[in-house]
């Protein structure tokens, strides 16, 4: 066995005795070792090996699959400018929390700065934006070598998961490989037959430890994700109740079933992002992005103490308000207390944090079951008559619009359902039209927001989801998104194949663009620079990946447009100056609504 074969070998092994179960791979001649090692314990059923012919789209379905799965999910590729493409998946994981291993090939030193072929600085190349970084070293048949291997393998995965201590995120390991590149006898031996590996007996100085237990442990894993068991209430601020409380939920993988029971204990509204996890029960407000938009209204419902968790963000009313909560206009701030996200890790957008804790519990409060005060009555009231008047103006043309196709979706998937949402428009439009409901789980890349990698990411979510006995899943992308990811749709015929709808919405470009400033500049330039018009054709796009395509034309055909299985595209076509006419009617609407209850 050669050396970088052992290695390989040690540190498959070492991953999966950590607790890999899915493992994804861009081709490559330098990272073959591994791709091999990959293969082999994917073919005993040890894991689930995942190949894409682009690494943008590897690292993506990677995040998706780690993201829904909440366990590390290493990525491997070739070196050069291969391991350049997933940098944007790197940046995407450090913002939003998700456990990715990041394993570049690289060439040995000896090949470094020589002109060499596919040789690139790789040394800490995603700078800060990963938890750990490690040069593995070339590896050498040398006592003490797989005790190293294995305890690496072991670090990355922890330093990942967050069970060393930190938040999870992105870890990088390069690993400089020497020919030869392949296993000595140039196949692929027996991975059902003789041991893990496929390669004939281990020899005794690679071994890992008896009984199939990793090299390192690092005390209790809570690999399930952030349940509420283990967390404790160490450190945990207790806050006098207020009756003018809010309860703010914005993006994130954290345990949304104790801030609910703090604001029905309070009676407080949610004002809960899709993504939250807390969009759901009597107190959740679905309307409530209208509501912070109004200037009246928001004057008129400061609260004095906040309890925000996540990363909120979505909306310029939802900032504006947290802003006002630091009282820069002369008024009294709130006791704006924020849920950190790990250890160092927190967001505070408006900057108007009192205090920032790893949980709240309430003094003084009336109690779960209690009638409503004014405070969440008149807030549920007003979304009750805002969401009416909303509904009014999406209803009022029977044609596809993306409010009423954000709103319809979200009604119509079955209980455990999984609903990616893409950045820009799909994630505000399910945020302003989405009933609060259990029984969906929603997702969405918005640790930095970006349109990159959405098809490959929600595919992994689907996937990871689906391992874990989670019913199908749905994504729902704009045009742009999708065309930005197409190689995503392109899948070897042997790759695990998710059950994932991708409802597309073709607005022909940047549809986002038309509701903020730059839709000023005169209509050419606008266009050029902001409305990316690109001419697509969707189902031929879907025909080149060989993946079954509808377009949904009347809003009758929607329920049958979503039926089905695997992987497919459903695309809805709508126009942007129609969509935009539409939205400003929607927000006077609100307005009116508003107005008329003062």
């Amino acid at each position: 066995m050669n050396p970088a074969t052992a290695f390989a070998e040690a540190v498959t092994d070492e991953l999966v005795r950590s607790g890999v179960t899915d493992a994804v791979l861009a081709p490559g001649s330098r990272s073959a070792p591994l791709a091999v090692a990959l293969l082999r314990r994917g073919q005993a059923g040890d894991l689930r090996l995942h190949v894409r012919i682009d690494e943008r789209s590897a690292g993506f379905l990677a995040l998706g699959l780690a993201k829904a799965s909440r366990r590390p999910v290493p990525v491997l590729c070739t070196s050069g400018t291969a391991a350049a493409h997933l940098h944007a998946a790197v940046i995407e994981a450090d913002e939003a929390g998700v456990p990715l291993l990041v394993l570049t090939a690289d060439r040995p030193p000896e090949l470094r700065g020589t002109g060499a072929s596919q040789t690139i600085d790789q040394l800490k190349m995603y700078g800060s934006a990963v938890r750990w970084f490690a040069e593995a070293g070339v590896p050498e048949d040398r006592p003490g070598a797989a005790g190293y291997w294995r305890s690496l393998a072991c670090k990355a995965w922890a330093m990942a998961a967050g069970t060393a201590g930190g938040l999870p995120g992105p870890v990088h390991l390069n690993l400089p490989l020497r020919d030869p590149l392949v296993p000595v006898d140039g196949g692929l031996g027996d991975p059902a037959g003789g041991s893990a590996t496929g390669l004939g007996e281990w020899p005794a100085w690679l071994a890992g430890r008896p009984g199939g237990a990793p090299w390192t442990s690092f005390g209790p894993q809570n690999l399930d994700g952030a349940g509420e068991a283990g967390r404790g209430e160490a450190g945990w601020a207790d806050v006098d109740w207020a009756e003018r409380g809010v309860l703010v939920c914005g993006d994130g993988d954290y345990p949304a079933g104790p801030l609910l029971r703090l604001a029905a204990a309070a009676g407080w509204p949610v004002l809960a992002e899709p993504s939250s996890g807390a969009r759901q029960g009597p107190n959740a407000l679905a309307a409530y992005s209208y509501l912070l938009a109004d200037p009246g209204f928001a004057a008129a419902h400061r609260p004095e103490v906040i309890v925000s968790a996540g990363r909120p963000g979505l909306s310029r009313g939802q900032l504006a308000f947290l802003r006002a909560a630091a009282g820069p206009d002369g008024s009294r701030p709130a006791r704006h207390y924020v849920v950190a996200q790990g250890p160092g890790r927190w967001a505070d957008p408006g900057r108007s944090a009192s205090a920032v804790v790893p949980g709240v519990r309430l003094r003084g409060a009336p109690g779960p079951g209690t009638r409503p005060g004014p405070w969440l009555a008149g807030w549920q009231q007003a979304d009750a008559a805002v969401r009416a008047a909303v509904a009014a103006e999406v209803d009022r043309d029977s044609g596809i619009s993306e409010p009423w196709l954000a709103r319809e979706l979200a009604a119509a998937l079955p209980d455990g359902a999984l609903l990616w949402a893409a950045s820009s428009m799909p994630v505000r439009d399910l945020d302003s039209h989405a009933a609060p409901r259990a029984g969906l789980r929603v997702l969405a890349s918005r640790g930095t927001s970006g349109i990159d990698g959405l098809v490959s990411a929600s595919a992994g979510a689907a996937l990871a989801h689906q391992a874990a006995g989670g019913g199908p899943a749905w994504a729902l992308l704009g045009d742009v998104a999708f065309l930005h990811d197409a190689p995503g749709l392109m899948l070897g015929p042997d790759e695990p194949r998710p059950d994932l709808c991708l409802v597309v919405v073709n607005n022909n470009g940047g549809g986002i663009f038309s509701t903020l400033e730059q839709a000023a500049l005169p209509g050419p330039a606008f266009e050029r620079l902001f409305g990316t018009p690109h001419g697509a054709d969707l189902a031929a796009v879907a025909q080149a990946a060989r993946i079954p395509y509808a377009i949904v034309k009347t809003r009758t055909d929607l329920p049958a447009a979503l039926n089905g299985t695997g992987l497919r595209v459903v695309e809805a076509q709508t126009g942007r100056a129609a969509g935009t006419a539409l939205r400003a009617a929607m927000t006077a609407a609100a307005r009116s609504a508003l107005g008329a209850l003062s």
